[in-house]
């Protein structure tokens, strides 16, 4: 049997945390597609656009939180299914970073 909880709040805090890291790898895969991002995503040049790629993703985790956070706070969640979602979204990132992967989407 399943049981579930009011942990709303921790739910949102796990999926929210799955977003940041695929926006990360999105934004990764998107600057080998488009020159146009990549230039957009170099916010610092020492570091070039490894700091927008980084820093759209951290500010996407933190409007995902506060987003998911204030429709769930008080909502029963099934712990199984928000960990899996959040393995999901993180393991999608995680790949989307690796160069065998958002190299097949460079741009010629």
């Amino acid at each position: 049997t399943t049981s579930t909880t009011a942990m709303g709040a921790a739910a949102a805090a796990f999926i929210s945390s799955g977003i940041g890291c695929l926006v990360i790898g999105l934004m990764v895969t998107g600057a080998e597609m488009s020159v146009g991002l990549k230039n957009a995503l170099n916010w610092w040049n020492p570091a070039g656009p490894l700091t927008g790629k980084t820093g759209i993703g951290v500010i996407a985790w933190i409007i995902s939180w506060v987003i998911l956070h204030t429709m769930w706070k008080d909502k029963d969640m099934e712990f199984g299914k928000v960990f899996t979602i959040t393995l999901i979204l993180i393991a999608a990132g995680f790949l989307l970073t690796f160069p065998p992967i958002f190299t097949l989407f460079a741009a010629e």
